[in-house]
Formats: C-alpha cells, sequence, structure tokens
C-alpha cells in the first residue's frame, strides 16, 4: 500500500464525450514507466455502504479476466495495472492505492477486503487518441450532417473485429457490448475497449448458442450498421448508447430489420449480409466471416477460395492509396485550423488580422464539416 501520487499522476477526465455507466476515466502517467494512460476507477454512487459488492463494483474483476484472456488480440486493448484506491472522490487526486498490475487473481481474491473498507477498484489501460473514437470521429457537430466510413474502412474493420469475436467465442466469451464508443479506428487498425459488460458462457447450457447469435446481431445492428451510414440503429443520429448491464443486452434485441434508405448506394451484398446478422440468421463467427469474405471479394479483396477480378483488384490498390491521402490532407487541415485559431486569439493583433483569421477558421471548419472520411 502506497500514496496514489507515487504510482500515478492523475489528470483530467477524458471521457466527457461519451459517458459510462460503471467508470469514469482519466488521463494519467504511470510513475513507474512514464506511460500515459487511461485510469478507470469506479463511480462513486456504486459503492455500498455495507461492503455488499453490486455488480458494477464485481464488473472491473470481470474486465481484467476478460482482457487477460484475450492479450494474444492485436485489436483488443491491453491490460497495464488494475488495484483498488482508497479516495471516493471522483477524481482521485489523492489518497492510498494498492497496485497488483499483471496479477489479476490477486486483484479478484483481494475484492471482498477492498469492498468492505469502501476502496474502488480501477484498471490502467492504454490511453488511446480521442480523435480516433469512432462515435467522437463520427458524431456530426451540426445538425444534416451524416458521415460514414468506406467501404473499403469499413469491411476492415469488420473483419479485424470477427476476428476479436472468434479469439472470444473459441473461449466462451461474448462482447455483447457493441457501440461505437467502444472502437478506436485510424483508417488502418481496429482497437475495441470496455469489457465490463462482457460474458464468460457456462459452455455446459443451452443458452450459448443464443448468445453467439446475439453476439453477431449486435456487431451487425450496434457497430456496422452505423459504421456504413452514420445513423443510431434506432434511426436517429448518433447518441450514446445506454450501458448498465440489463440495457446492454436489451438494447438491440428488438432490431430485426435494417433500413439502408439513407444509404441506397452501399454494396447489396454487404446490406443483405448485415440484414441476415439482424435477423439471427448467422449461427457462428466462422460463418460471418466467409460471408464477409466474400462480400469483401465483390470489393477487391484476396481470400482463398474466393474470386476477384484483377480489375476490382487494381481499383481497390488504387482508392487505398486515395484514402490514405484524404486521411492525411484532412489532417493537415485540422493542423491549419488549429494554427488559423490559436493566431487569432494572440494579444494585440490588429482587427483586420483578427477578422481575416476568423474567416479562414470558419473555411477550414466548413470543409472539415464536408470531410469525406470521419
Amino acid at each position: 500500500m502506497t500514496d496514489l501520487a507515487e504510482l500515478y499522476s492523475i489528470d483530467n477526465f477524458i471521457d466527457t464525450f461519451a459517458l459510462g455507466h460503471y467508470a469514469r476515466v482519466l488521463a494519467a502517467v504511470d510513475q513507474r514507466s512514464k506511460q500515459n494512460v487511461a485510469f478507470k476507477v469506479l463511480r462513486p454512487e456504486h459503492l455500498d455502504a455495507n461492503g455488499n459488492i453490486r455488480w458494477e463494483y464485481r464488473a472491473f474483476a470481470n474486465e481484467a479476466e476478460l482482457l487477460v484472456k484475450l492479450r494474444d488480440s492485436p485489436h483488443v486493448v491491453d491490460l497495464i495495472d488494475c488495484g483498488y484506491i482508497s479516495t471516493p472522490s471522483e477524481n482521485p487526486a489523492d489518497g492510498r492505492i494498492v497496485s497488483y498490475q499483471g496479477n489479476v487473481a490477486g486483484f479478484i481474491h483481494a475484492q471482498p477486503e477492498h469492498a468492505r473498507k469502501g476502496w474502488r477498484p480501477y484498471l490502467a489501460l492504454p490511453q488511446l487518441p480521442r480523435t480516433n473514437n469512432l462515435f467522437y470521429a463520427m458524431k456530426p457537430a451540426q445538425a444534416g450532417v451524416r458521415w460514414r466510413l468506406p467501404t473499403e474502412e469499413g469491411l476492415a474493420l469488420a473483419i479485424q473485429f470477427a476476428h476479436v469475436l472468434e479469439m472470444a467465442h473459441e473461449q466462451s466469451i461474448v462482447y455483447l457490448d457493441h457501440k461505437l464508443e467502444h472502437l478506436y479506428w485510424d483508417g488502418l487498425k481496429l482497437e475495441v475497449i470496455d469489457f465490463n459488460s462482457s460474458r464468460q458462457l457456462d459452455s455446459n447450457t443451452n443458452s450459448d448458442a443464443h448468445f453467439l447469435r446475439m453476439d453477431i446481431h449486435n456487431l451487425c445492428v450496434g457497430i456496422l450498421y452505423s459504421v456504413f451510414t452514420g445513423l443510431s440503429p434506432q434511426k436517429t443520429t448518433l447518441r450514446p448508447q445506454p450501458s448498465n448491464r440489463s440495457a446492454v443486452e436489451a438494447r438491440y434485441q428488438d432490431i430485426t430489420s435494417l433500413d439502408f434508405g439513407v444509404e441506397p448506394t452501399l454494396s447489396p451484398a454487404l446490406q443483405q449480409l448485415l440484414q441476415r446478422g439482424a435477423n439471427m440468421e448467422i449461427e457462428t463467427v466462422d460463418e460471418f466471416l466467409e460471408q464477409l469474405q466474400q462480400v469483401a471479394a465483390v470489393h477487391g479483396w484476396d481470400f482463398p477460395n474466393q474470386y476477384t477480378t484483377a480489375a476490382d483488384r487494381d481499383g481497390r490498390g488504387q482508392m487505398r492509396a486515395a484514402l490514405r491521402k484524404l486521411r492525411a490532407g484532412q489532417a493537415s487541415i485540422r493542423e491549419a485550423r488549429d494554427l488559423l485559431f490559436d493566431a487569432a486569439i494572440l494579444d494585440d493583433i490588429s482587427e483586420d488580422m483578427e477578422e481575416e483569421l476568423r474567416r479562414l477558421v470558419k473555411v477550414a471548419n466548413d470543409m472539415l464539416n464536408h470531410r469525406v472520411i470521419p
């Protein structure tokens, strides 16, 4: 046991764009490694005055255990540390800490003791760039604006997520909590966070097959529909999805039909695949992957036993090169916009100079609001 400040320098909240039910997340520096981390700590309101362990408290042990089981996936966020802190304030600037680092079994074993003392569990995870969060990137800042990922990127994301589910399902783990807030995407690589609502199934029960189908259903409805249309599965603009345990399992259960009218140019083969997933017609993740590869082959992807034409293959290569340039161009526009804004707020610049700078900021923002890629 030691002082919190000796192990972590805690900074500001980094979860304000999509608040979760279980925890608050703060930027922090691990003083042992000097690594920037996301410090995820139980919300104080989930502590029980009598030391009873509520589900929200237990979810931290559940997440730590699942992250260890899935640590070989390049698309699942790493667990850096786990432990308990004494301070009850939402923003823990001081207090005491017990750190178990990679000793998840010790962390779980100590849960009752720390619950009785009123200490809160925490997890330390890699701090991912907010701009890569798909909900943050895709949620429009003004009415009437809607973005979607290019089909090439959406297919890559879908295949990577399917491989996450493949590894999870082999170990009887279902993710369940599918929503854009939990995905980080840079155009090439997917990273998945938040396994606190995920479930380790009892492989001896008959309900397992239902949960496996539900996991594929939730992927198609809760993530891929939004990725390819820019809309919530509830057919509204993108908004945070509820995240307590009961809401996670009920969130999409009534959605069995997907409306692609807003995005009629989307590949018919892709629409059909997502609709089959929404209908709970896909039994296993292997079946989903096979059908996803068939769709990807139409878009120039090469897979064993899947046919794609040389023209489609060449077209995909040029499209990938173009998307890289578009992403680089959009990043340059953001940097230019920020430079212009910083100049516009300098002290003592002339009124004429300020007006011109603010005009350019507005034009740059207009370009970003009509960007090609979220």
